[in-house]
């Protein structure tokens, strides 16, 4: 089987971070590594590198499948068509397909924590990407990457600013994980240490509550920071009102109810089995905000 590691999502925030963690991190060659995206041109910097960029749509599934030609191992990055109910998982299952007509040896997938018990409504994109994989009878590996300390950040600055951290997810709690520390375990998972069959949670470091989120914050930027629980409407006007569109505040509280039921409760020591290292606790997250700028409220 060709030597190939194929990333797709490649020009995204974190299929750019596992591409450079490949690189680095676990020091493959440029010459192994395709990275798959709508616009290659957004990745100009590494095809210089030497890294060979393809042109690649999960609304096309037999160029998908001629993309994956030659691939050893394919880390499949969830994609972002959330605009439309059934859509991304119906981009994935087509994924899923044209790795195994293009004789793909091994798939990861990033997931999210327990999707077959979720109160979040694109949990069943996950679990069925998960059972498409299954029944696909390809060697596969299942990344279920917690929710990304950075979501955090872009109620970081009003809540400094206020003085409240609002939320819907009351004294629920759960292990928010670094974005780059996902990628550098994804990123060592594609390189070979991940195993068929397993699934992998990629969690931070310790089970947080919103009371605990708040309190670091205060203690980071030196200003006192309360969380204030909220029912689900209220919270959701709130991120109405702050700018997001109506079908994406929905969502971010239906995570937050999420944590709240319990669903989200997961800490998991697979990010120091697959990359040899911890990953990194919030607090040094917040901290490194600070030390670039306090974000504008």
């Amino acid at each position: 089987m060709h030597d190939t590691l194929f990333v797709t999502g490649a020009s995204g925030q974190l299929g750019q971070a596992v591409i450079q963690h490949l690189l680095t991190t676990e020091g493959v060659s440029p010459a192994r590594i395709t990275a798959g995206t709508r616009d290659p041109a957004k990745l100009a910097d590494l095809a210089a590198r030497g890294v060979r960029v393809v042109a690649l749509d999960f609304d096309q599934p037999e160029a998908m499948a001629q993309a994956f030609a030659g691939t050893g191992r394919l880390l499949l990055i969830s994609t972002d068509a959330l605009d439309r109910p059934g859509r991304r998982l119906a981009q994935h299952r087509a994924a899923v397909a044209a790795a195994r007509a293009a004789g793909v040896g091994h798939v990861l997938y990033t997931s999210m924590p327990n999707p077959d018990d979720s109160l979040v409504p694109f949990a069943v994109d996950h679990l069925g990407t998960e059972r498409a994989l299954r029944e696909s009878g390809l060697p596969h590996s299942i990344l279920r990457n917690a929710w990304y300390q950075e979501n955090l950040l872009m109620e970081l600055g009003p809540a400094l600013e206020r003085g409240q951290w609002t939320t819907a997810a009351g004294e629920g709690r759960y292990a928010p994980i670094a974005r780059d520390d996902a990628a550098r375990a994804a990123a060592a998972a594609l390189a070979g240490t991940a195993e068929a069959g397993r699934i992998y949670n990629i969690t931070g470091p310790e089970l947080l509550g919103m009371d605990d989120i708040a309190a670091w914050a205060g203690q980071v930027f030196g200003r006192p920071v309360a969380a204030v629980k909220l029912d689900e409407a209220t919270r959701t006007g709130i991120l109405v009102q702050a700018g997001l569109p109506p079908f994406i505040a929905p969502v971010l509280v239906a995570s937050e109810v999420n944590i709240r039921a319990g669903k989200f409760a997961l800490l998991s020591d697979d990010v120091r089995a697959l990359t040899g290292r911890a990953p990194a606790p919030l607090a040094a997250t917040f901290a490194a905000i600070r030390d670039a700028g306090p974000p504008a409220a």
